[in-house]
């Protein structure tokens, strides 16, 4: 079921911005700051580094089950809904993989990328003609399907993975959501002077 313009468009805020674009921008903020957190703090204590890799795919699980429930919930959004069920179980078993090894640790970011981009795909499918500014959704959830892969192969390797692996694909990520916002705010400063 595609979601409708008014539901996708609802309750403009400050400045006219939809709650979209808001949740995009809000999206692209923390995947910045979480890049800059594992850049700066990669060599940091084994706490931080596992509060850093736990943070990312809890905020992930807590933002799309927002976006399921503003927007209709999960009947009319299964793909967030199951996102959302994906990156819960995705902190949990990141958890449980911190007691083994990094490899193992990014081998559950590489399955929950895949699993995780696929979803996304899907959701920028679905919204595209109701919301508009969905094509870097789409592309970003190509990528992080292929991102996915990469970290699998990366996992098996004998070389041990550091936070930085992951920082990349986090950094995409928020050039996604940014350029989506950012497509949506033109696209609505347009409408306006019309």
């Amino acid at each position: 079921m595609t979601e409708t313009v008014d539901q996708v468009r609802e309750h403009a805020g400050p400045g006219g911005r939809t709650w979209l674009e808001r949740y995009y921008y809000a999206r692209a903020a923390f995947s910045i700051a979480w890049v800059g957190g594992a850049i700066t703090l990669a060599d940091s204590s084994p706490t931080v580094i596992a509060t850093l890799l736990l943070i990312y795919p809890a905020w992930d699980a807590a933002a799309n089950l927002v976006d399921c429930q503003r927007n209709g919930g999960p009947r009319r959004n299964p793909t967030q809904a199951v996102n959302s069920v994906v990156s819960v179980v995705t902190t949990i078993a990141v958890a449980i993989a911190l007691t083994s090894s990094m490899n193992t640790v990014l081998g559950v970011f590489g399955i929950w990328a895949a699993l995780s981009g696929l979803l996304q795909l899907s959701t920028g499918v679905r919204r595209w003609k109701a919301a508009g500014g969905q094509w870097p959704m789409v592309i970003s959830g190509i990528q992080s399907t292929v991102a996915g892969a990469s970290f699998l192969v990366q996992a098996g390797s004998t070389e041990v993975p550091r936070l930085s692996a992951i920082a990349p694909y986090a950094g995409f990520g928020a050039f996604y959501f940014l350029l989506s916002a950012v497509v949506l705010t033109v696209g609505h400063a347009r409408r306006r002077l019309r």
